[in-house]
């Protein structure tokens, strides 16, 4: 009998831990869905801050062993499914956030995971778009709706609103009825506003924690020191969300006598939220920005733009044409 070869697809992998160099193009076998999954064909990548972490840092991922590829978000279409699957068929265009915070293997040509890490692309959404918008989204989403609850009227600061994660957190709060205040160098702001946001602070001119009072809910994209500096913008019961840990020196005592909730949120698939956040696109009350788009052969290129933290919006992959 003839030998059956295993197809191949190109990925982005790496060997060890260091700058955007150890990136490096590779042939390898095409994943195969188990039961439960899909197989989807990568249309585009999206880049996230903790891919460069993890690149950096090696072991960051939860199990990543090298060599590993990196990247989570997704926006491809169902090649093919595996046994029990009953949400998608082949030929559905889908976008996701698989297996966070386990390797998920984005920055290739083909990845696998279970069925429900995704959900239909809306139909209003190109592939790019599609891609910067998983774990950006539901960061936000996880943050500011099933963790802060936040309600119409609410007080929301949201740090580093032109971000990733940011822009998107501040047309979320408004979705719900909010009243946005961000955080944004001055060249940023009239994005912000075309976006929804109430007030901004130019950090590099004030200090937002003199600039802010009588906020109910404080997401923090940065970390570092910002957490225990926004205690002084809430009022007392009020809620801080930091996607990053919060700081050794993060006044936990004082939290606590104010009444403020204070925690660290990781990110989790989440169909519901990824429906949710379609919901949104689809009535017009959410856009994603993409900075830049660049091949998946230049990854390391994307890479050293991420780390200069100066990006509005995020950075994508295109891997298929």
């Amino acid at each position: 009998m003839p030998e059956t070869r295993t197809p191949q697809m190109r990925a982005v992998s790496q060997d060890t831990a260091g700058g955007p160099d150890v990136l490096k193009m590779i042939t390898t076998d095409r994943p195969v869905p188990g039961p439960t999954e899909i197989l989807v064909r990568v249309h585009a990548a999206g880049v996230n801050p903790t891919d460069w972490k993890s690149r950096s840092q090696g072991a960051f991922l939860t199990g990543a062993k090298a060599p590993f590829t990196l990247g989570f978000d997704v926006s491809g279409v169902v090649e093919a499914v595996g046994l029990g699957v009953t949400l998608f068929a082949p030929g559905d265009k889908v976008f996701g956030m698989p297996r966070f915070p386990h390797p998920a293997g984005a920055y290739a040509e083909y990845v696998t995971a279970p069925a429900r890490h995704f959900a239909h692309l809306p139909a209003s959404l190109d592939h790019v778009q599609g891609a910067a918008l998983p774990l950006a989204s539901l960061t936000a989403w996880q943050a500011l709706v099933d963790t802060a609850q936040v309600q119409p009227g609410a007080r929301v600061l949201i740090h580093a609103a032109a971000g990733g994660v940011g822009h998107l957190a501040v047309q979320i709060a408004k979705s719900r009825g909010a009243y946005v205040i961000g955080t944004a160098r001055q060249a940023k702001h009239d994005f912000l506003r075309d976006l929804g946001a109430d007030e901004l602070v130019d950090y590099t001119q004030q200090d937002f924690a003199e600039a802010v009072r009588d906020v109910d809910i404080v997401l923090d994209t940065i970390g570092g020191d910002y957490g225990a500096r926004s205690l002084r913008t809430l009022r007392p019961g009020g809620t801080l969300v930091s996607i990053l840990p919060l700081d050794d020196g993060f006044p936990a005592a004082q939290a606590s006598e104010a009444q403020i909730r204070a925690g660290f949120l990781l990110v989790e698939p989440d169909r519901a939220g990824l429906q949710a956040v379609a919901g949104l696109v689809d009535s017009g009350q959410l856009r994603v920005a993409v900075d830049t788009v660049v091949p998946l052969e230049e990854a390391a290129k994307a890479h050293t733009l991420g780390e200069t933290g100066r990006t509005t919006g995020k950075i994508v992959l295109a891997v298929a044409p």
